[in-house]
């Protein structure tokens, strides 16, 4: 049979500026619960410096609209059908701070003026799935509707995930959208959108795409599937995490379809906003410094968190921190298991930031009240608070269970903090574990484990400690971390050429 994901050769594209339109429901600082929004609010900036012209276009979430970016009505309203229904639109516009990249917002008054983007407190909303056909429906409509030079719709996540069908189907006779190309990004394969099979009736899709081929997973439709289907090219935030994800327990169940698209899928890192993370100017830290000149700036930003959290003013003892999400995803039941006793037994002080799951919020809490001199707890998050900890903390631990990428240990490199870490996802691709062998050829920037067990955690926090306490070795791994480059230019430079690849696969008569 034909390949579904294109049913005719698309004609020679013109220029080497590729326009690309960011399908994405988070870009910071509009709106963010995660990555993604980390990835979409940064990504376009770095594009444009490599000649890329990109565009993004987010649904208009309370969030969003009360994030303090100045946002104007275009005018240009739209009508979209839903099941039996007919729904209005309005597309609304803005600009990424400090770049004249274009931000659309979908304005949809029912759908996304809501506290949260995607759940209430008892669980998902219950009409996700017609908000996201709304919102993939809407991208498509802009590209016409706003007059938008697009050559290539990056989806990211579940979110975006039937934008590639979209093309291929209801839209594929309009000219304008016919040299499109799509590349579907998987920032998390455990959130998946599967829904009810009769929300097809939602989609406007015709049942023929309801096949395991397409759309249906386990008799539901899901569109994360639709996206790792359809699309032209696929690419996650990390190599080892595209590995990962071939194979359970982390393919959530969708091994047969990465593996049969193993060869149009490629792992792109995260980058670093180094112009918001960065000990030389953050204006949150007691001191500033470099990778030149961080032994007095580290020693003041100790001493400033060690005083915020009501610790002991200890310079010698090594501070381990975590920043996160309470949560087992995290290794936070790994930490759980170790540190009631390391509290006891380890010379050393704990710092915790996060929210999460209230059996992990009440242990750390009661921890901190029995070890007040060695373990200290903040149930929220601030910010202020997260720099702070970056700069005074000596040890960062992410002993996730798994991670598709991780920022916290890429701050830390650059803030001299040297991180702890479980070897998944990006952080095996960020982290090089500390021996004899990488000292000695200067690649060592932290620590790592494989088993996810807190025997394994406690030999890493081990290892680690007994490195604080050698001078010439600490020395060697803060500044080989500090020095190194996770920026987004890195990743933006891997990103044109995937963007290139995709656009000469999707021209290709091949894909007839």
């Amino acid at each position: 049979m034909p390949d579904p994901r294109r049913s005719a050769p698309l004609p020679p594209r013109r220029g080497s500026h590729v326009n690309i339109l960011f399908a994405t429901t988070e870009a910071t600082p509009f709106c963010k619960t995660g990555g993604l929004g980390d990835v979409c609010g940064a990504l376009p900036g770095a594009l444009t410096q490599l000649g890329v012209r990109p565009t993004v276009i987010l649904p208009a979430f309370r969030q969003a609209l009360e994030s303090g970016q100045p946002i104007e009505p275009t005018g240009v309203r739209f009508e979209i059908p839903i099941g039996s229904k007919r729904v209005v639109g309005e597309y609304l516009r803005s600009t990424l701070p400090g770049t004249d990249v274009p931000v659309y917002l979908v304005e949809q008054h029912g759908y996304y003026n809501r506290p949260e983007l995607y759940r209430e407190p008892s669980g998902d909303y219950v009409d996700n799935c017609e908000r996201f056909v709304f919102f993939n429906r809407a991208v498509i409509e802009a590209v016409d509707l706003l007059g938008l030079e697009t050559d290539l719709i990056h989806c990211h996540d579940w979110q975006a995930g039937l934008i590639p069908t979209y093309l291929n189907s209801l839209y594929a006779d309009r000219p304008s959208l016919a040299r499109i190309a799509t590349l579907f990004t998987i920032h998390n394969l455990a959130y998946q959108g599967a829904f009810w099979h009769w929300d097809m009736e939602l989609t406007g899709l015709g049942w023929e795409h309801f096949n395991w081929q397409e759309l249906e997973f386990y008799g539901q439709l899901n569109f994360m599937k639709a996206g790792l289907s359809i699309a032209d090219t696929l690419s996650t935030v990390s190599p080892r995490y595209a590995e990962e994800i071939q194979s359970p327990p982390l393919s959530c169940g969708l091994e047969g379809v990465l593996h049969h698209r193993r060869d149009d899928l490629a792992g792109v890192l995260n980058g670093v906003d180094y112009g918001a993370w960065n000990p030389e100017h953050d204006p949150h830290l007691a001191a500033n410094y470099t990778a030149d000149n961080y032994s007095d700036g580290k020693a003041a930003c100790k001493r400033a968190l060690q005083e915020t959290m009501g610790l002991p003013i200890r310079p010698d003892a090594p501070i381990l921190a975590s920043v996160g999400r309470l949560a087992d995803q995290k290794g936070f039941d790994l930490i759980a298991e170790v540190l009631p006793r390391l509290a006891q037994s380890l010379d050393a002080q704990w710092v915790l930031l996060g929210t999460g799951e209230p059996h992990y919020e009440d242990m750390m809490q009661r921890l901190a009240a029995e070890h007040s001199d060695r373990v200290a707890v903040r149930v929220g998050f601030s910010n202020e608070l997260a720099h702070q900890i970056e700069a005074g903390a000596d040890i960062f631990l992410m002993p996730s269970r798994y991670e598709p990428c991780g920022l916290n240990q890429m701050y830390s490199l650059k803030y001299g903090t040297v991180p702890l870490v479980r070897e998944t996802g990006g952080l095996a691709d960020t982290i090089t574990n500390t021996t004899e062998s990488t000292l000695a050829d200067g690649s060592a920037n932290g620590f790592s484990f494989a088993d996810a067990s807190s025997y394994a955690l406690s030999m890493a926090i081990d290892r680690a400690t007994r490195a604080y306490h050698q001078p010439d070795v600490w020395r060697q791994l803060v500044e080989t971390g500090m020095r190194q480059d996770w920026s987004w230019d890195r990743s933006a430079r891997q990103y044109v050429e995937l963007y290139e690849r995709t656009l000469a696969k999707a021209s290709s008569p091949a894909m007839a």
